[in-house]
């Protein structure tokens, strides 16, 4: 759809919009208000947390949980080196948001959240540096619904220029493993398997402000700035997820998970659950690592994900 034929609407009137999928630098929204929708269209009680039954919020409450992947996700690193499937992201949001209500994901890579945001009827928008991950969220994305999401070229550290205070409901986000995929592959269990990815540095961009490229202390820093600028942006009470793993680094374990909880922490957020994302379902032919004298568990058979709360 081009841009002149859009029609847009002021965001103060909360209904939904009719936006381009792609925000690229030329456009006149750069660094403006997008006018999105934020306040939810559903029926449910103003307590409510979700449009969840009892019977579904109680499978949300265990501290485990698995995912399968579907054929709309991408699972080929060469196109983005870490997605989380769509099954992750609409679990998240439909858990903390109410359908109608404003999803931001400040590192949308691939656009899964976006996808996961229009097939539960939320609005959302996600930002990234790399014009090819915007162009690929919005290619990703089916006809417009009753909501709008939308991908927008521009560096995480700039949100707060695009979105009202008080108006996002959820936070969700897959980040840079700081420069922990800046390297060259090695590990074992691809070793032998003829994919294409032994020897191969799966990193995002080479880019100064990817976050990527920063070692793990300055990451940290880089993150908690990023988030302190994010904070007014959610409404009290909405939550912030983030789905990382902790990795491997020349035998050193390197918590990633830790880091980014005591950054957020100190810019505001308080830190309201962990839960793991059991990734043995979809593991294949581990290697074999440390045997028999050195015991470490694989990374790939689980990760994090972190569940903050902007305070009432």
């Amino acid at each position: 759809m081009p841009l002149e034929t859009v029609v847009y609407e002021a965001a103060a009137t909360a209904r939904p919009v009719s936006l381009p999928s792609l925000v690229l630098e030329s456009d006149h929204f750069y660094r403006n208000s997008l006018p999105l929708g934020f306040e939810k269209t559903c029926d449910c009680k103003p307590n409510h947390l979700n449009c969840l039954t009892a019977k579904e919020w109680i499978k949300d409450q265990l501290g485990v949980w698995q995912f399968n992947y579907e054929r709309r996700d991408i699972r080929d690193k060469k196109i983005h080196p870490a997605t989380f499937p769509i099954s992750l992201a609409r679990r998240v949001i439909e858990l903390f948001t109410h359908e109608g209500e404003l999803v931001l994901d400040p590192f949308v890579g691939s656009g899964t959240t976006l996808v996961a945001a229009q097939d539960t009827n939320r609005n959302a928008v996600g930002f990234d540096l790399q014009d090819s991950y915007v162009r690929l969220s919005a290619e990703r994305l089916g006809l417009p619904r009753d909501a709008a999401q939308v991908s927008v070229q521009d560096d995480a550290r700039a949100i707060p220029c695009y979105l009202v205070p008080g108006t996002v409901a959820l936070s969700i986000t897959s980040p840079p493993y700081a420069n922990l995929l800046n390297r060259k592959r090695q590990n074992k269990s691809r070793r032998n398997r003829d994919n294409g990815q032994l020897g191969e540095i799966e990193q995002y961009s080479q880019d100064a402000r990817d976050l990527g490229t920063m070692p793990l202390e300055e990451y940290s820093r880089a993150m908690g700035e990023i988030y302190a600028g994010l904070l007014p942006l959610l409404r009290p009470g909405g939550h912030c997820v983030i789905n990382v793993p902790d990795m491997w680094w020349e035998d050193e374990r390197i918590t990633i998970h830790l880091s980014l909880i005591d950054a957020l922490r100190r810019v505001g957020y308080e830190f309201r659950n962990t839960i793991i994302w059991d990734r043995t379902n979809i593991v294949n032919k581990v290697g074999i690592f440390g045997w028999p004298s050195n015991y470490i568990t694989m990374g790939t058979t689980f990760e994090y994900i972190l569940d903050f709360r902007r305070p009432k």
